[in-house]
């Protein structure tokens, strides 16, 4: 008998990649990518012309799930026709909705109570209400409001609008504690009722594809990282990619009032507390832009400085930042002379800016009760040595990097086998082969400058103000 194939998808923000395994152990046999187009929104007809391109890989599969980036926003009509282009995760224009939201609502400690977070400009809950003061038209037209993951699964042929309890447990308006969707919370959002996609059971069959494959109900990126990763409570994992995050599988909710851990559920039945930063490895391309070098030169320039950067400190806020909720910061370089003015310093202070941000996240996570019985790096960003190698000494612990694969489809891959199988819990994948990194000491004055730079940085001036 033929070896059963299962495919993975992964529909991030900057592309679409497929893996093509074995359904038995998860071996790798084929694998595909095509980009999106960048920005912070996108016409979801572009992730669907991505994923065709792997059509052919796709269809040697007997069963496919799709993983992709979560809280975007695709707002149907009452023929199921997109009402605008999605806007995605990083799109912090609705930031001042999040916040209003959060006062009409109860205030923080009732929204982590009622859906394990408490929104900010990143969350579906947000752009709704966005989208109902700024595009009027496009909200009264709205009748159903997808995922990117429950929209791509609806075009491969899901029994109807279906999604997942981990993708669910980002929009705002979902229990993770309790399962169930707050119609209340979307219809203040929207201004008006709109129906959201069925939530399907961990591991469920939700329809077939044009092909005759299994289709699994699919899940949001960082839990099919989770899935992909075979992750067990209190491994915790670092992951850098456009965006950065920290999470961890726990057996029980979490319910952070101050918004820095976003209690979101799992793949598998369980929950998965994860802290959310909108700046990773693109610190390290501005970096590689500001000294003229590539990223794998500005790898080799970071380790060439000694700790601390030669006094440089980099808030590194780009972008505006999640965690903590700063929409309208900028980056803030601080401490810099005549004397210490090189690329290695730079490369340094980026690399170790990119770091103190992610303890930081792990602080939180800490804090609801989360203890790391291993810390894993995972992404693109964490495939330079130079990030490797400093990990241990920022973080303060040993830090386990897995080989490099692409985690998101190897989970909506392994999501697939699991329905394809029809058992209770997902097929035992062997765990991938790792490399572990230890430090002789621990950088504490690094970590104390980046937070006294953290904490006073509010004073120096916002985006806006800055007419960003």
């Amino acid at each position: 008998m033929a070896e059963r194939l299962v495919a993975g998808v992964d529909s991030s923000t900057q592309s679409t990649k497929v893996v093509l395994c074995r359904a038995s152990d998860g071996a790798v046999v084929g694998e595909a990518s095509a980009p999106h187009p960048d920005g912070t929104e996108c016409h979801p007809d572009r992730w669907w012309d991505a994923l065709r391109r792997a059509g052919a890989l796709l269809e040697r599969a007997d069963a496919v799930a799709v993983a992709a980036q979560q809280h975007g926003m695709v707002a149907l009509d009452a023929d199921g026709e997109v009402v605008r282009p999605a806007l995605l995760w990083n799109d912090t224009r609705s930031a001042p909705q999040a916040r209003a939201l959060v006062e009409e609502l109860g205030g923080a400690r009732v929204w982590a109570e009622q859906t394990g977070s408490v929104p900010v400009a990143s969350f579906t809950v947000s752009k709704l209400r966005w989208m109902a003061e700024h595009e009027p038209e496009n909200a009264r037209r709205t009748e159903r409001v997808l995922l990117p993951h429950d929209w791509l699964t609806l075009r491969l042929g899901s029994d109807g609008p279906v999604t997942d309890r981990g993708d669910a447990s980002g929009t705002g308006y979902w229990s993770p504690a309790e399962g169930v969707y707050l119609p209340d919370v979307l219809r203040a959002a929207l201004g008006r009722d709109a129906e959201p996609p069925r939530v399907a059971s961990p591991g469920e069959r939700v329809g077939t594809t044009p092909w005759g494959a299994a289709l699994a109900a699919g899940t949001g990126d960082n839990m099919g990282a989770a899935l992909g990763l075979g992750l067990r409570p209190g491994d915790v994992v670092l992951s850098i990619g456009t965006s950065g995050t920290a999470f961890a599988v726990a057996d029980a909710p979490a319910a952070d009032p101050s918004g820095l851990v976003a209690g979101f559920a799992d793949a598998t039945g369980r929950f998965l507390p994860l802290v959310c930063t909108l700046n990773a490895a693109r610190i390290l391309e501005a970096a590689a832009s500001l000294t003229g070098a590539t990223l794998d030169e500005l790898s080799a320039l970071a380790p060439a400085a000694e700790p601390g950067a030669g006094g440089l400190t980099l808030l590194p806020y780009l972008d505006g930042e999640r965690t903590p909720d700063r929409p309208d910061a900028t980056g803030v370089l601080t401490g810099l002379t005549t004397a210490n003015a090189t690329r290695e310093n730079m490369a340094r202070a980026a690399v170790e800016a990119l770091l103190c941000s992610l303890a930081d996240a792990v602080d939180h996570l800490a804090a609801q009760g989360v203890r790391p019985r291993r810390t894993l790096l995972i992404g693109g960003g964490a495939r330079g040595e130079a990030v490797r190698a400093l990990a241990p000494a920022i973080l303060g612990t040993p830090v386990t990097v897995p080989e490099p694969a692409e985690y998101v489809a190897l989970g909506a891959a392994r999501q697939a086998a699991w329905a394809l199988a029809g058992t209770p819990d997902p097929p035992d994948w062997p765990p991938p082969p790792a490399t572990e990194y230890t430090a002789d000491r621990v950088e504490t004055d690094v970590r104390a400058r980046y937070a006294a730079l953290r904490d006073t940085a509010p004073a120096l001036g916002t985006a806006a103000e800055q007419g960003r």
